[in-house]
């Protein structure tokens, strides 16, 4: 049997298992794992229990009897109580047991936060306002000048805004460092790509001259055995190259674009600008939306969430990680920084991130809101669009995993349209 309690947004399930009880689970132990046992004169799986604990000791089927006992308990507690949810494993403490009288423990757990929406149409959001100008529109020409950039190579001294091709090899206290080692490496000379001081020394070589080139390592650089150190790079010019930028006109423009002129060139990229600001400055009116209803349900986040959440950001940050070849710890070697450090960084997301999900699922149960297959294909056609694919080819290509990311994508389309019909 169980009694139990909430208080302190946990809950205290307090369960007593009779004398009877307990030889049972007992009893239900030694059926479960008398297989696992070899005594000597019987088949495996046929020695009486009584055998078995003379010869592995009487408690040789308590602590599986014990586990049995809290789960069954535990799992009938919360068929019977749909309105309690765990959010973390609970904590057992075992308060009293003997053989005679039977057990009583304790199970402690965090409860899922309570709280209350707000009055949506109180809530007052600002919305950022859209401003492209023609500096952003030069900037983005200017990006497609160096996209198109030429490097013409030249037979002289290298200079400063030069590109020079080289390999090196660098030396501390006389010995190869990792990284410190590259061939036909590119370095526009100026740039300070490299530790200051080195591409200084590289200006007045020419093609095919080799240097030592002697530098310090900054006392702050992330690689702690390299801080603070002497080095010697020995390096050699393979090329010297200079960047030519096309000229901006109607010609380049009917070249390389679908457009004639330079001015209609000016005017679709203003268009596209003012369309990308205007999806950005969308999004971030929907996140300050929902801090907006976050801040003010006042949902007091259990411990162990934050916890679970930080454990998940890690999880999904050393995935994204093994892509680049790299591990966590090397990560965290290379930025300075302790595991603990990097979980504290990630405290406050793994709490809003929590506070965000709580008030979407509130949102979504107390308002029905629920998605049409017709709005799931229209997320989909979305997408599909993309891969010049129907819906229908688009559907057979899908995994399950692809069908959820839909479903979510959707449903929380449609749950800021409704937050965003009732607020001010």
């Amino acid at each position: 049997m169980y009694t139990f309690e909430k208080k302190n947004k946990q809950c205290v399930l307090k369960i007593k298992a009779t004398k009877e009880e307990w030889d049972r689970a007992v009893d239900a132990s030694y059926e479960k794992n008398k297989s696992r046992y070899n005594i000597q004169g019987f088949r495996k799986g046929k020695a009486p229990k009584k055998v078995i604990e003379q010869n592995y000791g009487d408690t040789v089927f308590f602590d599986d009897a014990f586990d049995m006992i809290i789960s069954e308990e535990y799992s009938k507690f919360l068929s019977e109580n749909k309105d309690v949810v765990p959010v973390s494993q609970p904590r057992v403490d075992m308060n009293s047991f003997t053989i005679d009288k039977g057990l009583e423990a304790t199970l402690i757990f965090d409860l899922m936060p309570e709280f209350s929406l707000p009055d949506l149409s109180k809530i007052k959001v600002s919305k950022d306002e859209i401003k492209v100008t023609e500096e952003d529109v030069l900037k983005e020409i200017e990006n497609e000048r160096v996209a198109h950039a030429r490097f013409v190579e030249e037979d002289k001294e290298a200079g400063k805004g030069d590109y020079v091709t080289i390999d090196f090899t660098g030396f501390v206290e006389g010995n190869k460092f990792d990284g410190g080692e590259a061939k036909d490496y590119k370095l526009e000379l100026g740039s300070h790509t490299f530790i200051e001081g080195f591409e200084d020394q590289l200006i007045g070589l020419k093609k095919g001259d080799e240097k030592d080139v002697n530098v310090v390592f900054p006392s702050d650089y992330h690689a702690d055995n390299l801080k603070g150190k002497p080095a010697v790079f020995k390096i050699i010019i393979k090329k010297i190259e200079r960047k030519v930028l096309p000229e901006i006109n109607d010609k380049y423009v009917s070249d390389t674009t679908e457009f004639e002129t330079l001015e209609e060139y000016k005017k679709s990229i203003k268009e596209n600008l003012t369309k990308i600001a205007e999806e950005r400055i969308e999004r971030n009116y929907e996140v300050k939306l929902l801090d907006a209803i976050a801040d003010k349900s006042d949902i007091q986040v259990p411990q162990s969430m934050i916890d679970h959440e930080v454990h998940h950001i890690i999880e999904d940050f050393e995935h994204r990680l093994s892509h680049q070849g790299m591990t966590l710890d090397s990560y965290l070697q290379y930025v300075g920084k302790t595991l603990d450090d990097f979980k504290k960084e990630r405290t406050d997301d793994a709490e809003k991130n929590i506070r965000t999900r709580l008030v979407l699922q509130k949102l979504i149960s107390e308002n029905n809101i629920s998605i049409t297959s017709d709005e799931l294909d229209k997320s989909i056609n979305d997408y599909a669009q993309k891969y010049q694919m129907t819906v229908e080819d688009f559907k057979k290509a899908m995994s399950p995993d692809d069908y959820a990311y839909f479903e979510n994508s959707a449903m929380m389309m449609k749950v800021l349209n409704f937050i965003k019909s009732k607020v001010n």
